[in-house]
């Protein structure tokens, strides 16, 4: 009996720790699967001991609030669904009722309340007796309607979300690899309670009403189902729901297993409401769950399989991250080969070790999940080296998660930020080579340094290969990269990602050492502290950076890859020399404003951002433009040029 106590004790505090870095830390400390299997385990002991802990996960609800967002207490709480896996449980709930059937959505629950036709408050589940006041968010809300026909009272509850493709495209945007969104819940969580709406109104946040609270006045005829209807009628996009009794039930939870793929909106199981208003509420409720309601959460589709090996990932924060790579097997209609185990301490939970029989299965029928491993040979052996520099690993314990570092800071893998920068428009102009394709690129091993760029082709197949590549894109960068062969010294220079170092900057450095490239690598502080405009901060990271063998032995190694142009002497090389331009608007001669701004200072011109009375020609392509520079130039009395006129002038 002690140990079984104990044993409780210990669920609950694991279970809360996952739960907490799951929703406030945005790390995943064991599977979904895992979390469930052992609370049921924890349900079952306090039902046995009759014994719960005040801190219990069985009874404690929702996220603690943080945030510097208003609180409010709600007029009662908001408890949580009991829940099953099988569908026999379901009939046995249903009975002789009736029910409503919807998705049970994976968001943010907000309860709404509109007043004379206008929403007035919008607060978040919170933990469930208290929640956060994000009217102004809910007021942005992609569907949300802010007023309404029905002038009385009205309170709801709904899901606030963000579908699928919202959430790929948010992450897409997002340089750093590392602070890209975990799902679609993290993303919505923190997009709805944010401290501006401006962040929200662009996350494309959509609200789903689930159940009328109240809405004095109006006869539903004591129907769940009329309800949903009723909301439908005043502009509320509701849950997807159908009609169901213990006969239909099992037909039903199948419709919806087989139309979760093609689902935008995520979702991590289904709930089933009495239809009958009245003798739903008869039934009051537990401590923790509503008697009227259940929720059915997808039994998931394990498959056996064979552990092959563990790949590690490095990412640019230096955390080596363990992926799993098994025989592949059939799940929920797709082919599945591999899946994250997200950290240390979960490897040594699983005890992993090569040519082990794993259980895998898709979280939500979505995400590839090991679900438990059946030999349990032993951990397999953690890495000494990263697999991308061979610097030192470091194994670290953090939030009681234990994870593998590298411990180089000169790891490719930590330098995405410095590839990146090589490949940008104003450096290299190597299209095709995004921060994601760079990062997959140098965990694959196929690039270490800059000019390992230029011959990609030893990798072709492996490339055309990847998830997202094929021959059309391998060709493409393969284009881009011939292109980005013929370029300038001053662009070299730049894309080496000196400190300091901007493309005007090397453009004047250059200009001062003749565009020798020689000259540059022994130019001294002194020389570089005469240029105008160059100054002593510029002119110590140049010669720094220089001062290193691998910087200079890099950028000869870079100077074999490519062809630089010899500077032509032009009679009227200097002609716009002492005059100041503003570009604004935009081009159609010239690929892009920069290519402008570079032909400008190629024939003496400055190139500023705003109009003074220092300016000397604003060129834009609408001349009879209100816009704030073209006001300002005409109250200075300043010429403005469109592109035709400003290239006339450049040959009179």
């Amino acid at each position: 009996m002690e140990e079984k106590r104990e044993r409780l004790q210990e669920l609950t505090e694991l279970l809360n720790r996952a739960r907490r870095a799951y929703e406030q830390e945005d790390t995943e400390l064991m599977s979904n699967y895992e979390y469930d299997r052992l609370y049921d385990e924890l349900s079952e002991l306090e039902q046995e001991l009759g014994l719960t802990l005040a801190s219990s996960p069985t009874v404690q609800v929702g996220y603690e609030v943080l945030s510097e967002l208003p609180k409010e207490r709600h007029e009662r709480p908001m408890l949580s669904l009991d829940k099953t896996k099988e569908v026999e449980r379901l009939r046995e709930f249903l009975g002789a009722q009736s029910a409503v059937i919807s998705w049970k959505l994976d968001g943010l629950t907000i309860v709404l309340t509109y007043r004379d036709g206008s929403l007035e408050k919008a607060v978040t589940r919170g933990n469930g007796e208290v929640g956060e006041v994000i009217t102004n968010n809910a007021k942005v809300f992609q569907n949300l309607p802010l007023h309404i026909p029905y002038k009385g009272e009205l309170v709801l509850r709904g899901e606030a979300v963000i579908g699928y493709r919202d959430f790929r495209r948010i992450n897409a945007e997002i340089e750093d690899v590392d602070a890209r969104y975990k799902n679609p819940r993290n993303l919505c969580s923190g997009s709805v309670r944010q401290l501006s709406n401006e962040v929200t109104s662009r996350r494309n946040v959509r609200f789903f009403a689930f159940t009328l609270v109240r809405a004095d006045g109006v006869d539903f005829e004591n129907s769940r189902f009329r309800q949903m209807e009723w909301l439908e009628s005043q502009g509320f996009e509701v849950v997807e729901h159908h009609q169901v009794n213990a006969e239909t039930v099992a037909e039903e939870v199948e419709w919806f297993a087989q139309h979760i793929t093609d689902n935008d909106i995520p979702s991590d199981g289904l709930v089933l409401v009495y239809d009958d208003i009245a003798y739903g509420q008869s039934l009051g409720a537990t401590a923790k769950f509503p008697r009227d309601s259940f929720a059915f959460k997808w039994a998931d589709e394990i498959r056996e399989t064979t552990l092959k090996e563990i790949e590690w990932s490095p990412s640019r924060t230096g955390l080596i991250n363990p992926v799993a790579v098994f025989e592949p097997v059939e799940l929920e209609g797709t082919t599945v080969s591999r899946a994250s185990v997200h950290n240390l301490s979960i490897m040594e939970e699983l005890e992993l070790g090569i040519g082990d029989t794993i259980e895998v299965y898709k979280a939500n029928m979505i995400i590839p999940q090991i679900a438990g491993n059946r030999t349990r040979s032993g951990m397999c052996k953690i890495p000494e080296t990263c697999p991308v520099c061979g610097g030192a690993t470091r194994i670290s314990m953090e939030n009681d998660t234990k994870t593998l570092y590298c411990t180089n800071p000169e790891c490719q893998a930590k330098q995405i930020k410095s590839f990146a920068l090589f490949v940008s428009r104003d450096a290299m102009n190597i299209e095709g080579l995004s921060e994601a394709t760079l990062e997959k690129f140098i965990v694959q091993g196929f690039i270490k340094d800059f000019s390992d760029m230029f011959h990609l082709e030893r990798y072709a197949q492996e490339i055309q290969d990847l998830e997202g590549f094929g021959e059309k894109s391998y060709q493409n960068l393969q284009s881009s990269i011939a292109r980005a062969r013929k370029t300038t010294l001053p662009r070299l220079v730049y894309s080496l990602g000196i400190a300091n170092i901007g493309l005007a900057n090397a453009k004047v450095i250059c200009g001062a050492f003749h565009n020798d490239p020689e000259q540059l690598l022994c130019a001294k502080e002194e020389e570089l502290n005469e240029i105008s405009g160059v100054g002593g901060v510029i002119a110590k990271s140049f010669t720094d950076y220089f001062a290193r063998e691998n910087h200079r032995e890099l950028f000869r190694k870079l100077l074999k890859e490519v062809t630089l142009p010899k500077e032509e002497i032009q009679e009227e090389a200097g002609r716009l020399t002492g005059k100041t331009f503003v570009v604004t608007g935009s081009v159609q001669h010239f690929a892009n404003r920069g290519e402008l701004k570079e032909l400008i200072e190629s024939k003496g011109g400055k190139v500023t951002g705003s109009v003074t009375s220092k300016t000397n020609y604003l060129i834009n392509n609408d001349v009879q433009s209100t816009s704030s520079k073209n006001k300002k130039a005409r109250e200075l009395g300043i010429p403005i040029l469109s592109e035709e006129a400003f290239l006339k002038m450049l040959v009179e």
